[in-house]
């Protein structure tokens, strides 16, 4: 699993050198595809329950599944990045949210409490705490920033599946969860809207955007928790 986050993250340092006005959503996954094969490693989202594309492409008011192809992106967009990578059967999974050119400071405000929340939820990934704690933690910075945490659409377990049980909340749910053990591997990705929490899944079968048309960012990272703590597989 550290293999294929390895390359997970060079998918995400690739795709981000490519992000600037009038490049396409397709283009992205072009470069994406491209580390893929030089790694010689399998997309886990090609061809799952029909995805065209190796990443997705989510900008501005999307919050997750978009499909790349001709939409251009443009000065002062922010765009999700979501992408993964299977390597001898095992499966890396992560996401982050970049500005395209200059952004607004509510963007940039997004964006940055959004990622804050996800490396809170990692702090509490010690042998011996709850799942849910993860939550908890992102849901408390994501909400003392002003937004709203997605409710629809949560984290989960990873291993020789890209989506494990359990499911992984950005919210408190109500009850404690499983115990955190060594060896258990998760990917946590909070979903943090400007405005409500509430959502819209489009025509396609697969973009999600807000209900209320406001912005939207997406972090994401695989874990390992360790006997010494968390061990973030998908870091650039």
């Amino acid at each position: 699993m550290r293999r294929a986050g390895r390359v997970v993250a060079e998918i995400m340092d690739a795709t981000r050198r490519a992000i600037r006005p009038g490049v396409t959503t397709g283009e992205l996954d072009t470069v994406a595809r491209g580390v893929l094969e030089a790694r010689g490693a399998r997309s886990n989202f090609l061809n799952y329950h029909g995805f065209p594309a190796v990443i997705c492409t989510s900008p501005n008011s999307m919050i997750v599944h978009g499909i790349p192809g001709d939409h251009v992106l443009a000065e002062g967009d922010i765009i999700s990045i979501d992408c993964g990578a299977i390597v001898e059967g095992y499966h890396g999974d992560a996401a982050y949210t970049a500005p395209v050119g200059e952004v607004s400071a509510l963007a940039v405000r997004l964006m940055e409490a959004t990622e804050r929340s996800l490396w809170a939820g990692v702090d509490v990934m010690q042998p011996g705490n709850r799942l849910h704690e993860i939550g908890r933690a992102v849901q408390g910075v994501a909400e003392a920033a002003g937004f709203s945490v997605v409710r629809k659409y949560v984290g989960h377990a990873i291993g020789t599946a890209m989506h494990e049980e359990p499911a992984v909340p950005n919210y408190w749910p109500g009850d404690a969860g499983p115990k955190l053990k060594a060896g258990n591997v998760f990917a946590v990705e909070p979903m943090v809207n400007a405005g409500g929490p509430d959502t819209v899944e489009l025509a396609d079968g697969w973009s999600v955007v807000t209900a209320d048309g406001s912005l939207s960012a997406h972090f994401e990272h695989t874990i390992a928790i360790t006997d010494d703590g968390p061990e973030v597989l998908t870091r650039p």
